[in-house]
C-alpha cells in the first residue's frame, strides 16, 4: 500500500504527513534531526497489517514549514496537536535520534496520548562527553547542480557517507537543493542539548528502548541506567550497527519494534484506524 500523503495545520504552522495506512493501532514515527518521514518506509511496510505508521516532517524538516522556535517544547507540542487532530489515541509513538527525544518528553508531558514508547539510539544524557550532539553544518552547501555534487560537498565537510542526508535532497529547477536549512538545524541542535533525565523517568507507560551496537550516540553503561531506572522497559542492542540502526539492520529493527508494540498494542486497540485513512 502505497502512503498517503497530506499537509495540516497544526499550531499555525503547515506540516507534512504520511499515513502508511491499514489495519491495526497506529503508531506515530519522529526521525531525527536532518531527517524526514519517508525514512519510515521499511518499517511501516514489516509492520503492514498488523500496526498503522504515520510519520510527522517535524518542524524545519521534509516538507513542512520553517522557521519559528527549535526547542524540545516545540516540537511536543506539534506532536501533541497532530494526535489530538488525528483523534487516533492513544497510541504508540516511537522516535529516533532527536525523535527519540521528543517522543519521551510527550510521554511524560501528555500521557493521555502515548500508551506505548519507543526510543531507537538516543541517550538522556545528550551532551559532551557522553554524546556528540551538534555536527556542525554550518557551512554545508544548500545546492548543487546535481545530487553528486550535493553528496561531495557533504563528504568533503567530514560527513564518510552522506546518504541519509540526501534523502531530503530535491530536485529544484536546474538543481538539487536540502530541504533542511543549515543554521536552523544549528539552532535545533543546540536546544536539544543537555540532561533530558527528568522527563524519561517520569513517564509510566511501557517502552523499548534501542541500542546500536557501535553507536556514537547512546553509551551501553548510559541505555542499561536507563532501562534499569525506568519501570516496564525494555532494552535491545543490535550488534553490529550505529546510530542510524533502523537502516543498518531494517529486518531486526523491524522486529524489535513489531514484538515489542505486538506485546503491548492489540490489533483492538482503539488506536486502529481504517485501512488507508489520511494523516
Amino acid at each position: 500500500m502505497l502512503p498517503v500523503e497530506t499537509f495540516r495545520t497544526l499550531r499555525r504552522r503547515r506540516f507534512a504527513c504520511l499515513d502508511f495506512g491499514g489495519p491495526g493501532p497506529a503508531v506515530l514515527a519522529l526521525h531525527g534531526h536532518f531527517g524526514r518521514s519517508r525514512l519510515f518506509a521499511p518499517l511501516a511496510a514489516a509492520l503492514a497489517g498488523r500496526h498503522r505508521v504515520i510519520a510527522l516532517d517535524q518542524r524545519g524538516h521534509g516538507l513542512s514549514d520553517h522557521g519559528g522556535d527549535f526547542g524540545p517544547d516545540a516540537y511536543v507540542e506539534d506532536a501533541a496537536a497532530l494526535l489530538r487532530a488525528l483523534d487516533l489515541g492513544p497510541v504508540a509513538v516511537l522516535g529516533h535520534s532527536m525523535g527519540g527525544l521528543v517522543a519521551l518528553h510527550l510521554a511524560a508531558r501528555h500521557p493521555e496520548l502515548v500508551d506505548a514508547l519507543v526510543v531507537a539510539d538516543m541517550t538522556v544524557l545528550n551532551r559532551e562527553p557522553e554524546a556528540h550532539p551538534v555536527l556542525d553544518v554550518s557551512d554545508w552547501p544548500r545546492r548543487a547542480a546535481t545530487r553528486d555534487g550535493l553528496r561531495r560537498a557533504i563528504e568533503e565537510r567530514g560527513v564518510p557517507d552522506a546518504g541519509y542526508f540526501l534523502e531530503s535532497a530535491v530536485r529544484d529547477g536546474d538543481g538539487w537543493r536540502l530541504l533542511f536549512d543549515p543554521a536552523e538545524m544549528m539552532a535545533s541542535q543546540h536546544a536539544m542539548t543537555g540532561d533530558h533525565s527528568a522527563a524519561w523517568y517520569a513517564s509510566r507507560q511501557p517502552a523499548l528502548l534501542l541500542r546500536g551496537g557501535d553507536t556514537f550516540m547512546l553509551d551501553r553503561g548510559t541505555a542499561e541506567r536507563m532501562a534499569a531506572g525506568r519501570p516496564g522497559t525494555e532494552l535491545v542492542e543490535l550488534p553490529d550497527c550505529g546510530h542510524w540502526l533502523y537502516a543498518d539492520d531494517p529486518d531486526g529493527f523491524a522486529y524489535a519494534v513489531g514484538a515489542f508494540l505486538d506485546r503491548h498494542r492489540g490489533a483492538g486497540h482503539r488506536g486502529a484506524g481504517p485501512s488507508g485513512g489520511g494523516a
